[in-house]
């Protein structure tokens, strides 16, 4: 027999988290029963911690769950483990060390109720650093351009969303840190609302597991891949018009100074419209997915 469905799961993805975890579950507890939730779960997923950080929060409360890795699989891994494992029809992730409050959590879930996502945007000051705040600064515009609608905060981890909802696309998110950069874009592209509430969330104690190069590259290549995914001609089109406007240039430089037209030419107007052919096929085969996905 199958426990029943929950109101609410909190789920809590945690690598190495020991000095904090307790106290994180201690106050979420705390604050989720005077808020008044009818039925709720914390749900830790120990994604292969080698400091005894599930040890730190089994049997703590009776309302905590936790689901354990044997070795470490990544941020993205754990979090879909939280997915598939929680029994609450709503699904709120947040962190293990302590950044994010639990008092927020009312907003999210009353946000849900019109909503299918709502996302923690956090300000320039909860940023780990300028250079941080820069590259997210990127990865929103960027996030912006591919769904037609403005982004606030791609990389936030804190974010709740209908379980039946997120389990559509549990295949798509990958095993590392770019989990909140692929649900944000699938979800807004397949036509899903998503609102942002302003958070405030201190900088982290201690170092960041994120690396801003290579991590800062796999959210970028998410970025193309959900766009292709989804909406080929956001890439297709710019490069072909990239070569199509070399094509001018360069002809109209060869015009001015041999008066003829060279075969360069002709080679990058031809490359602009294969390029915008390859990409009207991309984008019907796109379309045809989504049409085929939608019926299942």
């Amino acid at each position: 027999m199958e426990p029943p469905e929950l109101e609410l799961s909190v789920v809590i993805p945690a690598y190495n988290e020991a000095h904090s975890i307790a106290r994180v579950v201690e106050r979420l507890a705390d604050k989720l029963q005077g808020q008044g939730h009818a039925s709720f779960e914390i749900l830790i997923v120990d994604d292969g911690s080698k400091d005894g950080t599930a040890e730190q929060v089994r049997g703590l409360r009776p309302e905590v769950r936790v689901v354990a890795h044997p070795y470490n699989m990544g941020n993205g891994a754990a979090v879909k483990t939280g997915i598939r494992q929680a029994r609450g029809a709503l699904l709120v992730f947040m962190d293990a060390d302590g950044q994010h409050d639990p008092e927020d959590i009312p907003r999210f879930v009353e946000g849900c109720r019109r909503f299918d996502m709502v996302v923690g945007a956090r300000g320039r000051g909860s940023q780990a650093g300028w250079h941080r705040w820069l590259a997210n600064s990127l990865y929103n515009h960027l996030a912006s351009y591919v769904t037609g609608r403005p982004v606030a905060d791609l990389t936030s981890g804190f974010r709740a969303f209908k379980r039946e909802l997120v389990r559509r696309y549990i295949g798509l998110l990958p095993n590392g840190f770019s989990y909140p950069t692929t649900i944000t874009l699938s979800l807004m592209r397949a036509g899903f609302s998503v609102d942002y509430i302003p958070i405030e969330a201190p900088r982290r104690q201690g170092k960041s597991k994120i690396k801003l190069l290579s991590d800062g590259a796999k959210f970028l290549l998410v970025i193309m891949k959900i766009c292709m995914l989804y909406s080929p001609l956001k890439i297709f089109l710019p490069v072909s018009a990239y070569f199509f406007l070399m094509g001018i240039g360069y002809y109209g430089y060869t015009f001015a100074t041999d008066h003829r037209f060279t075969n360069m030419s002709m080679l990058l107007f031809t490359t602009a419209v294969m390029v915008f052919m390859m990409g009207l096929v991309a984008e019907q085969i796109a379309q045809m997915r989504a049409e085929r996905a939608e019926a299942t």
